[in-house]
């Protein structure tokens, strides 16, 4: 054979080399190709409606699994879909046996962990309680409570990651934690709102609600294993299709509906906005062109009526004083016979309740023994909810805290009628100061609390009695503190109150401090004037500080303001010292 022909079988049988090469190649990218088009494995939660739940015949359903099927229609993916209990859901995705799950709330914590979608969903959290609690209303209230939440929620990650201090009682599903505490067990539970309204209806509870006000506001999305992102961006690009054709509005309408409301395009903003703003601004130029012909009219007209508008509006102040002051008068009359019928009504069921509240903690002392010695033979038992161990402890404080309870009841309405009862009694009794500001703390002691975390009373003893009517002034002192608990604009501002004697004058004096808000001294110079107020928007009438220095003035004494914008106020009450009259 010649070397030629040598040549041209070797590069033959390099050509048919390179060719089964490539067949090889092209079978095994085939392979890749069908091996990447494996079906997805989507996870869920099989008790969260109306998200995502098992029907009743087991099959998944919902919002998210309605969702995820068809973003894989869109996206021609094949999947499957397994919903299990949410702490078996986690771990599968950490462990790679669920390829995405359908529904995760986003935090910052989770974001260590997972990868999250464009939100779907908003998902608010809140605090459930039993009808009739009012004592919880926000975060801060948990501590110290016992509180269900479900293992592994976002709730659960909540509770730890702002480390509250309250008894945490784990539960599978949301649905245990509404029946524990719908049959009076803890104090609260937090559960998402739509899905805990949702399950109030299919278990027939109607004895717990959720706060008015949201926990928090989380969104709410797919979310895969940390690095995945081939994955969440098909799904991304299918949520996109679907909201881009209106099956994601249809879908989003049909399981959620009002309760999760899509914002309104910003184009249709625009767009309306143009159809009612022209002719809102034709409008506006016609009325400006008319209004600068009517305006020379009306100023030829403006002064010949400025005098006599000024004359009326003396007489109609003039007036009004007159009105305000009998109104004010007729109401506190009516409130003196509301009080006391008020004050009948409450003091019979709290007698009740006081002469039978030492009968009952008789009898338990005398049951203590025999519930001793069954404790000491049988062990603990059950004594209401809570083991005997624990109640033969509690109970006597709850005894000791009720009768104590019913006597600041008893007290309360005692200073209400002498409040409210109507005294037409002279200026000069001996009255005892301190008692005065005392008995006007109690009455607007709610009031207080509600304003302020930190009031400071200094009232000095052995202060001289002032000469007046002890009914009227308590009224000023009450306007005084209500006034200081109005100025502030946060609970960590103080009020304080303090008495004192100037020797040199022969008066007392009671000061009302509060780090509010201020006046201005053009506001100041006119605090006393009838109907001047700057609370006029919340109801205020500009009344309350006129009456008080009509009522001081009675009793020849004073009201001294002094107080600086932003550095809040200080009032001062001077009272002259009751003297004896001695005959010449």
């Amino acid at each position: 054979m010649h070397t030629s022909e040598r040549c041209v079988l070797l590069r033959g049988i390099f050509l048919l080399l390179i060719l089964l090469f490539c067949l090889a190649a092209t079978a095994v990218a085939e392979e890749e190709l069908i091996a990447a088009e494996k079906t997805v494995v989507i996870g869920g939660d099989h008790n969260y409606p109306p998200y995502e739940y098992l029907d009743q015949f087991g099959f998944p359903a919902g919002y998210n699994v309605e969702l995820s099927k068809a973003i894989a229609k869109v996206m021609g993916m094949e999947v499957e879909i397994r919903l299990d209990s949410w702490g078996a859901m986690r771990r599968a995705l950490n462990s790679g046996d669920v390829d995405i799950l359908m529904g995760m709330a986003h935090t910052v914590e989770r974001a260590e962990e997972v990868d999250f979608s464009i939100p779907h969903a908003k998902v608010h959290q809140s605090i459930w309680v039993r009808k009739g609690n009012t004592a919880i209303r926000s975060a801060t209230d948990l501590a110290g409570k016992d509180v269900v939440v479900m293992k592994g929620s976002v709730m659960h990650d909540y509770m730890i990651e702002r480390e509250i201090p309250a008894n945490l009682f784990l539960v599978s599903t949301l649905a245990d934690a509404l029946t524990l505490l719908a049959s009076g067990q803890h104090d609260c539970a937090l559960v998402a709102k739509l899905p805990g309204e949702y399950l109030l209806s299919e278990l027939n509870i109607d004895n717990i609600h959720p706060i008015a006000r949201p926990l928090v506001a989380q969104n709410y999305g797919f979310a895969v294993k940390k690095g995945n992102q081939e994955l969440l961006a098909r799904f991304n690009e299918g949520l996109a299709l679907l909201k881009k054709s209106g099956e994601y509005r249809q879908i989003r309408e049909k399981w959620l509906g009002v309760l999760q409301p899509e914002g309104i395009p910003g184009a249709l903003i625009v767009r309306y906005g143009a159809l009612v703003l022209g002719p809102l601004l034709l409008g506006l130029v016609i009325i400006t062109l008319w209004s600068r012909t009517l305006r020379k009219q009306v100023a030829l007209r403006t002064r010949e009526l400025e005098r006599e508008i000024v004359e009326r509006k003396r007489g109609a102040e003039e007036l009004q004083v007159r009105q305000k002051q009998l109104l004010h008068a007729d109401k506190m009359t009516s409130l003196g016979i509301l009080t006391s019928g008020v004050a009948h009504e409450i003091n019979n069921p709290n007698g009740l309740i006081q002469l039978s509240l030492p009968q009952l903690s008789k009898s338990w002392q005398d049951a203590m023994p025999v519930l001793e010695e069954h404790f000491q033979r049988h062990g603990d038992f059950k004594l209401g909810w809570f083991n005997y161990s624990r109640m033969r402890e509690e109970i006597p404080q709850m005894f000791d805290e009720m009768l104590a309870s019913s006597n600041r009841i008893k007290r309360i309405v005692e200073d209400l009628k002498d409040f409210a009862r109507r005294d037409d009694s002279g200026y000069n009794d001996p009255v005892d100061f301190n008692e005065v500001i005392r008995a006007a703390l109690r009455l607007v002691d709610n009031s207080v609390r509600k304003a302020t975390d930190n009031l400071s009373v200094d009232l000095v003893a052995g202060l001289p009695r002032f000469r007046g009517n002890g009914h009227r002034i308590e009224q000023v002192v009450v306007n005084l503190v209500l006034n200081a608990c109005q100025a502030l604009t946060s609970r960590r501002q103080a009020i304080s109150l303090r008495t004192g004697q100037l020797v040199a004058e022969e008066r007392i004096y009671l000061d009302v401090i509060d780090q509010g808000c201020g006046m201005d001294p053009a506001q100041l110079g006119r605090i006393t004037d009838p109907f001047f107020t700057t609370r006029r928007e919340t109801g205020g009438t500009g009344l309350g500080l006129s009456v008080s220095d009509g009522i001081v003035k009675d009793h020849q004494g004073r009201l001294e303001f002094s107080s600086k914008p932003g550095a809040g106020m200080k009032v001062r009450l001077l009272l002259p010292i009751y003297q004896e009259e001695t005959d010449e």
